[in-house]
């Protein structure tokens, strides 16, 4: 078979392009950092970089809907704190309040200390968190949940967000199920007497008790003593109840760290994965860069010493 001097141009011009497109990628790949600059380059990769950047994406957004979970729960705890500590200062005056010596005076100076203490926990009840929005309205955050009467006019449904792929908690309670519910294993009333559930009712009811007078009249004392007493078992109720929701969103707070913590093993697991897939094999890349480049340099000086060769250059 006779080669052509075409022919062994073409093959030489042919191996210096490869050589020269394979040293390119390759200072393409030391450039970038990355081994799949394009589908192109390595089509399985790129298409699980794909799926695997979805998965990070969807990581990033659960890590950040935590963290406003947790700021929302957080802010929620802190209330039911004040609420707590509110709660435990009216069971202090109410036991005080059943003291039957006192006078009327003295049980209207009461009856303003538990006015006070209300109007902390009407505060409390209609809590704004720092961008104006009721908290303890559940989804009507642009209205107060309770009224002056401390009757509840709040949304039904918890606030909810979704943390994890598997988990949604709740975020923020209705003020109903903290102000106005009482739990299952409450203190009756004498007689199976319905137990009164809303907080500002029987603050109302007590305040109202010790700011009617009483001296010398017997059958009002005794009214006044049942209400006192009616309030005091409402109260242990309610603080009850109040502490039963800070023991859940105890909870939640404790396994939203959990969740935090999963969250970034798997940000981690998905960083190694997408590094594996795309990113260069350093030693591996600079020693094909470097071997590329001495082929190529080889392949210019072949193809210089084999333009200045003729038939008459070998006959000599």
């Amino acid at each position: 078979m006779r080669i052509s001097t075409l022919m062994m141009y073409q093959q030489t011009m042919g191996g210096i392009t490869n050589s020269q497109s394979s040293w390119l990628k390759y200072g393409e790949q030391m450039s970038t950092g990355l081994r799949v600059n394009r589908p192109s380059d390595d089509p399985i990769a790129a298409s699980q970089a794909v799926v695997l950047s979805q998965a990070q994406s969807q990581t990033s957004q659960y890590a950040s809907a935590r963290s406003f979970a947790t700021q929302r729960i957080s802010q929620e705890e802190n209330t039911l704190s004040s609420v707590t500590s509110s709660i435990q200062a009216a069971q202090e005056k109410i036991v005080y309040a059943g003291n039957g010596t006192l006078s009327d005076d003295d049980r209207a100076s009461l009856a303003t200390d538990l006015q006070g203490i209300r109007d902390q926990l009407m505060n409390l009840a209609n809590s704004q968190d720092g961008n104006g929005r009721y908290m303890f309205a559940g989804y009507k955050t642009d209205t107060a949940p309770f009224d002056d009467t401390g009757k509840y006019i709040g949304g039904k449904t918890n606030v909810e967000q979704q943390v994890d792929s598997s988990r949604t908690m709740i975020i923020g309670h209705t003020g109903d199920k903290i102000f106005a519910s009482i739990t299952t294993n409450a203190v009756k009333e004498p007689d199976d007497k319905e137990s009164e559930t809303n907080l500002f009712v029987m603050l109302d009811t007590a305040i109202d008790a010790l700011n009617t007078p009483v001296e010398g009249k017997d059958e009002e004392q005794i009214k006044a003593q049942e209400a006192i007493d009616k309030t005091n078992r409402g109260l242990r109720n309610a603080l009850n109840n109040v502490l039963s929701v800070r023991a859940e969103v105890g909870t939640q707070l404790n396994e939203l760290d959990k969740l935090d913590a999963l969250g970034d093993d798997r940000t981690l697991s998905q960083t190694q994965q997408m590094s594996d897939l795309v990113n260069v094999d350093w030693n591996s890349t600079i020693s094909n860069y470097t071997m590329q480049q001495a082929a190529l340099t080889a392949s210019y000086k072949a193809f210089t010493d084999m333009q200045g060769m003729s038939l008459f250059q070998l006959n000599k």
